[in-house]
């Protein structure tokens, strides 16, 4: 089976449509049209760069730790964004979110995630436990404080964001947690993890984030795809933490990992039975990271562009990847990481958007995907006696029209039998 022909049957449905009249009397041999609205699958990136545009911010806005575009720029990049997006991650990193003790940036995010939600993009927040962002001015607190401050920020994020953000990662990166230092001190956080221990963190995050939001879903994240992160998850599932989804991350600047470890990592994971979310993916369009760079953090360029031949390397890349997680029925979401070149993690040219604002060849080849291969196009069919047709498609929202009345619907494999009524 071809990765195209994977995707295909594990991410299409079929179903008997019945449209009826206002009257309940089904709608027999009429032409009816019917329109993809939305993907189920949550094809995610980064929001960063719209917090100041949702802000009406004029100039260079106040960022957030990892950037972000000027307004300016990202009027240039927002159709760019919502033509393939349906998923933004927003950042809640504690050091950048509330650098003053008491004095956190609030309201400020409360806009951005309306700003999607008025386009139709669910919003995900990252992360609310993560050592390597600690704000410095907790670390003045005892142990025991600490441990108090963390709890009421997971209530306080959770509780005012509800609504807007109702899916979260829980805790980022808890594999090195307990031994991660900033600068030869140890933050506060790992100060928390190394004297409670891994699990009780975990246990910690996801229990008061859940009482502050019952219909949250929370995510498991890490980078390290290791043996150990498969022990830190069993351990964590014997202990009856409720985890909604595994996070993993690949972030690619060493170039691409292929078809078989790609593959090999979802299975090793999908083995819990949980929703996978590929949380964070890159792949570079210029030089490659030299490989025996451990730690990408430790490889700093001054200068790293894009280039043509590697533009094509990407866009190859992209289409291969996105195949491959696609092919696999546990992945449930995948979100890469920044739409743009400009402000980039490491400055690494992995944007699907030069700094300049044009669109790569990735950015065409992923939406030649999405919106594409993988999209229903307004098709035109014809009921039959019953009212009945056949429809087959991706699964996500749908609408449906005869003349000027118009449903919506829902297609998928757990979705009910499909019925519309027309008004």
């Amino acid at each position: 089976m071809t990765p195209a022909t994977a995707v295909d049957a594990v991410r299409r449905s079929e179903a008997m449509l019945t449209v009826r009249s206002a009257d309940g009397s089904p709608c027999a041999d009429v032409d009816v049209l019917v329109e993809q609205v939305r993907h189920d699958f949550a094809f995610g990136n980064i929001g960063f760069d719209f917090v100041g545009l949702a802000n009406h911010e004029r100039g260079d806005s106040r960022g957030n730790v990892f950037g972000g575009a000027d307004p300016e720029a990202a009027e240039r990049l927002e159709q760019l964004w919502l033509d393939v997006f349906n998923t933004a991650t927003l950042p809640f990193y504690w050091a950048g979110f509330e650098p003053v003790d008491g004095q956190p940036d609030t309201r400020r995010l409360q806009k951005a995630a309306a700003w999607f939600h008025d386009r139709g993009v669910s919003v995900k927040g990252h992360p609310l436990v993560w050592h390597t962002l600690a704000p410095d001015w907790l670390r003045e607190y005892p142990d025991r404080e600490v441990e108090e401050i963390v709890r009421a920020r997971i209530r306080r994020e959770v509780t005012s964001f509800a609504g807007l953000v109702d899916t979260w990662d829980a805790i980022n990166e808890v594999v090195i947690m307990p031994v991660f230092a900033n600068e030869d001190r140890q933050n506060a956080v790992t100060r928390l993890c190394r004297r409670i221990g891994r699990i009780p963190t975990i246990r910690l995050a996801f229990e008061e984030a859940r009482r502050a939001n019952p219909a949250t879903t929370l995510i498991l994240n890490d980078f390290n795809l290791s043996t150990a992160y498969e022990c830190l998850i069993e351990g964590v599932l014997e202990a009856g933490v409720q985890v909604d989804a595994i996070g993993l991350q690949s972030h690619m600047h060493q170039g691409y990992w292929g078809e078989e470890r790609t593959l090999e990592v979802l299975e090793r994971f999908a083995r819990y039975g949980l929703p996978l979310h590929w949380t964070e993916t890159t792949l570079v369009s210029g030089d490659l990271m030299p490989p025996e760079i451990v730690d990408l953090n430790d490889h700093q360029a001054d200068e790293w562009p894009s280039t043509a031949d590697g533009e094509e390397r990407q866009a190859d890349d992209v289409v291969r990847h996105y195949r491959t997680l696609l092919s696999h029925p546990s992945v449930q979401a995948v979100t890469y990481w920044g739409i743009t070149d400009r402000g980039a993690w490491l400055g690494a040219p992995a944007g699907l958007v030069r700094a300049d604002g044009s669109p790569k060849p990735a950015y065409d080849a992923l939406r030649g995907l999405v919106k594409g291969e993988w999209w229903l196009a307004p098709t035109r069919l014809r009921t039959d006696g019953e009212g009945r047709v056949p429809v087959r498609g991706w699964a996500g929202d749908y609408s449906l029209s005869v003349g000027d009345s118009v449903a919506s619907w829902t297609l998928g494999q757990d979705a009910p039998t499909p019925e519309v009524t027309l008004a």
